[in-house]
């Protein structure tokens, strides 16, 4: 008798290891899946962004120095782009905070990963290698016509 009672105990307490994992397992899927989402962003002008400051729209701005860009959350739930121009941050910033919107800034590390790279295009690259391919059919049919005459002449 007790060797039964002990097998249904650790069945059964095998299986509720195995729920306890599996729960676990959706639970970070799911956060995982929430985190993952990236936010797109719609562009728009900085005149359309004064006429959501003086509307009283914006619920939130996170402004990125680097880049001179307010990402902006509206209390509609959309998510703008807007640029100001060189020099106009303090001005922004300032009329943000008087309608008494939270403000917050990147840091340099984070304003410096939004930065995109410019594609670089390897046009050197395709022409040396435009260039070795050339080489090597010009070398291929020199040989070969070489060949052929010397085993002509071999035949004489």
């Amino acid at each position: 008798m007790i060797a039964k009672t002990r097998a249904k105990s650790t069945a059964r307490l095998l299986a509720l290891a195995a729920l306890a994992c599996g729960a676990l397992l959706a639970t970070s899927l799911a956060a995982q899946a929430a985190e993952s989402t990236p936010i797109h962003y719609q562009k728009e002008t900085l005149a359309e962004f004064e006429k959501q400051l003086a509307a009283g729209q914006i619920q939130s701005v996170v402004v990125n120095k680097r880049l001179r860009s307010l990402r902006t959350t509206l209390k509609s739930g959309e998510h703008v782009l807007a640029r100001y121009k060189a020099k106009e941050g303090p001005k922004v910033t300032a009329a943000l905070r008087a309608k008494k919107v939270p403000v917050s800034d990147l840091s340099p590390a984070e304003a410096l990963n939004e930065v995109k790279k410019k594609p670089v295009h390897h046009k050197l690259r395709y022409i040396v290698g435009g260039i070795a391919v050339a080489v090597l059919v010009i070398v291929g049919v020199v040989l070969f016509v070489f060949r052929r005459r010397r085993f002509a002449r071999e035949e004489e």
